[in-house]
């Protein structure tokens, strides 16, 4: 959980530090951050198929079947940060396509052409780390997650404000501390893996091993579908920031602080889904199906009760919270009110997490993704749509994704519920 934190309060500090330049600037890296973490999640999903399947092994006692399984994975980390390198650099035609403000277009396209270079180094990292992950080893990562925060923090007091010698480059620069602090994850963790004892136990680097399709596979269709999903999921939240995007920069900025206040709450909820993902895998593969169903309710109920805190928080602080991100007047306002709607999602987006996270230690992926489908895209983006083009101004679309992040919750919960007691 506190290494999930301290990797969001990377995008934290960047949309604070960007709303003291200025609404346009903030509001260019909100679309850009929107479009990035869709790409990156729909990769790092793909990936996700290897902590169930670490913890399942570890649970089964098939201790040497870990390391070749992981070494394909880093061999498919490396091919999904090419591809997420390229699409990047092409996302500034997308922008101008979908008719988003001019002025914000370009800038957004610096900021992602920048961010760019972070892409392989950070999929190889997550390889890494969610070997450590299913084995049980998390502290490592909490300690390189700090080293990727305070490289990106530093790196944009430098390069978006121009200290130390630096040119002022705001987006560009912003962009750019992030894919600093990205490879410096990586090395971390390569650092961490080569001097740990416990990692080295695993034998992870004692030979070299080709990339083999085979073997590949059996990640790919447990990891597609939470890909696929974790896209889809995330999507809706960008393509609601492209849609205020239309309603002008005050609009967009304004979503942006709303967005980066649930993306933070919402970290704690997602690392317990992670540690029950582990939970559940490990109880499934020494063949305990009652300790897995046990393991995913807890993980579900804390995930719940947490995010029930933070919405009566955010509701009660939303001014506060607000006037933290910007000194904008206009942007406070119109975030204030964005802030009492994400209030309202707060425990749905718990739910929905938690019972992922048990039902992917179950290597169930295709039925929540089919759910994941209805819920955002069937429901919640025909919503937002209506909210904006029926005059809702920006809280038009934040209707739409409380009903879809509600009607996920309850169906995932029930799948989670049925398939584990079936089990069982």
């Amino acid at each position: 959980m506190a290494a999930q934190l301290v990797q969001t309060a990377m995008g934290f500090f960047d949309t604070v530090m960007m709303g003291r330049v200025g609404p346009t600037e903030l509001a260019a890296v909100a679309i850009g951050t929107g479009l990035w973490h869709a790409l990156f999640l729909f990769a790092l999903g793909i990936l996700m198929a290897l902590s169930p399947s670490v913890a399942q092994l570890k649970g089964a006692g098939r201790i040497v079947a870990i390391a070749p399984l992981v070494r394909q994975a880093l061999w498919l980390g490396v091919a999904l940060g090419v591809f997420c390198w390229a699409a990047l650099r092409q996302m500034e035609a997308g922008l101008t396509l979908l008719s988003v403000e001019p002025s914000i277009v370009p800038i957004a396209g610096d900021y992602l052409r920048a961010l760019s270079w972070g892409m392989p180094p950070i999929f190889v990292y997550m390889g890494l780390r969610l070997f450590g992950e299913g084995i049980a080893r998390t502290r490592p990562v909490l300690l390189v997650s700090l080293l990727g925060l305070a490289v990106n923090v530093t790196g944009n007091y430098a390069l978006i404000f121009g200290h130390w010698g630096f040119p002022p480059l705001g987006a560009l620069g912003c962009g750019t501390a992030t894919a600093l602090g990205m490879w410096a994850m990586l090395a971390g963790m390569v650092v961490m893996v080569l001097v740990d004892a416990r990692y080295r136990s695993y034998g992870l680097f004692r030979q070299w091993t080709r990339p083999c399709w085979r073997e590949m596979r059996s990640l790919l269709v447990l990891g597609l579908p939470i890909g696929v999903g974790l896209f889809l999921e995330t999507a809706i939240f960008a393509t609601v920031a492209l849609l205020l995007g239309r309603l002008g920069a005050v609009a967009a900025a304004a979503h942006q602080v709303a967005l980066n206040v649930a993306a933070m709450t919402f970290m704690i909820p997602l690392g317990l889904s992670m540690a029950t993902t582990v939970r559940v895998g490990h109880a499934m593969g020494a063949g305990d199906p009652h300790a897995a169903r046990f393991s995913g309710l807890v993980g579900i109920a804390l995930s719940g009760l947490f995010m029930a805190i933070m919405a009566v928080l955010i509701f009660t602080g939303h001014q506060m919270i607000a006037r933290f991100y910007t000194d904008d007047a206009t942007v406070v306002t119109v975030a204030a009110s964005l802030l009492r709607l994400a209030a309202l999602f707060q425990i749905s987006d718990g739910l929905q997490v938690g019972a992922l996270g048990a039902l992917r230690g179950l290597k169930d992926t295709r039925q929540p993704l089919v759910i994941v489908l209805v819920a955002y895209w069937l429901l919640a983006f025909p919503l937002a749509c209506l909210g904006v083009y029926e005059g809702l101004g920006p809280a038009g679309p934040w209707l739409g994704l409380i009903v879809g992040l509600t009607v996920a919750a309850v169906l995932l919960n029930l799948r989670f519920w049925r398939l584990s007691a079936r089990l069982g």
